[in-house]
């Protein structure tokens, strides 16, 4: 029994048979369920965030995988709806959501996080998990949480922490730290940025009006391969130089994934309310 199955029966039979359900995906060298891992990990994070049957809660990123999205209406119930929202990237979203069952709790929606359609406190609680590094730079961020801060009285967030505690992590954050580099490097746009510090984090909060209620630091033992991407793109790049010494180091990242495998880094949880 491999990590996967050990920690989905630990967590009750009700979200594990919705795991079930969430369609293979066919993207190598990704293994089929990788979908379903990344699922249970949000599910493990969601779980701290204090969110009850029957709440409105408003998901900022949902990206095009729903990977978040799905445990939070999992969380809410019923009776309860997760306002999604993402500004273009929507990609399988709608038939993750239908594999689910949960459609009628989620209600997609696209905008700018920056400057969101809703009335101030129309929501319990704001929640963005694994994507405040992808909303851009320092000043966006702060401008999407006063605007998260203003529409509910409470946020939470959760992003994976640039801490290695074995090979497997060290192997995950070497790959994914040359995302934004290689992004800039092929399209002079800076995207998926380091991961941020928890400090950082709760600075963040507190530069946009947020009062730091907790903030702490789990350890996910779950394998992740979404730092991953096709070498083919280090090779595009046009900078002969910026090109050798990224695909030196990509192609390290990669052996080492292979050698070790690559896993979770610690995750940092961060609750906060408007001051």
């Amino acid at each position: 029994m491999n990590r996967f199955e050990s920690q989905l029966q630990t967590i009750g039979p009700a979200f594990a048979g919705l795991i079930e359900n969430i369609p293979l995906q066919n993207r190598p060298p990704l293994p089929p369920d990788w979908l379903q891992v990344e699922m249970l990990e949000r599910y493990l994070v969601i779980q701290r965030a204090d969110i009850a049957p029957g709440m409105t809660v408003l998901e900022i990123g949902s990206g095009p995988h729903a990977i978040s999205t799905v445990p939070l209406a999992f969380a809410v119930g019923k009776k309860g709806r997760v306002i999604a929202a993402e500004r273009s990237r929507w990609g399988q979203f709608r038939e993750v959501v239908r594999a689910s069952g949960l459609m009628n709790s989620i209600h997609p929606i696209a905008c700018d996080a920056t400057s969101l359609p809703f009335r101030d406190d129309s929501v319990d609680v704001s929640v963005c998990v694994h994507g405040i590094r992808s909303l851009g730079e320092v000043a966006s961020l702060v401008a999407i949480l006063r605007e998260m801060l203003r529409v509910s009285p409470r946020v939470f967030l959760a992003e994976s922490l640039p801490i290695a505690k074995n090979d497997a992590q060290r192997a995950h954050l070497a790959m994914y730290d040359l995302r934004q580099e290689v992004f800039q490097a092929t399209s002079g746009h800076r995207d998926d940025l380091h991961h941020l510090p928890l400090d950082t984090l709760s600075t963040l909060i507190e530069n946009a009006g947020g009062f730091l209620e907790r903030s702490a630091t789990l350890d996910i033992d779950l394998p992740d391969a979404l730092a991953y991407f096709p070498r083919t793109l280090v090779e595009s790049i046009p900078d002969t130089k910026t090109r050798a010494g990224l695909l030196l180091r990509w192609d390290e990242a990669r052996s080492n994934g292979e050698r070790y495998g690559t896993d979770h880094p610690p995750v940092g949880i961060v609750t906060a309310a408007r001051r």
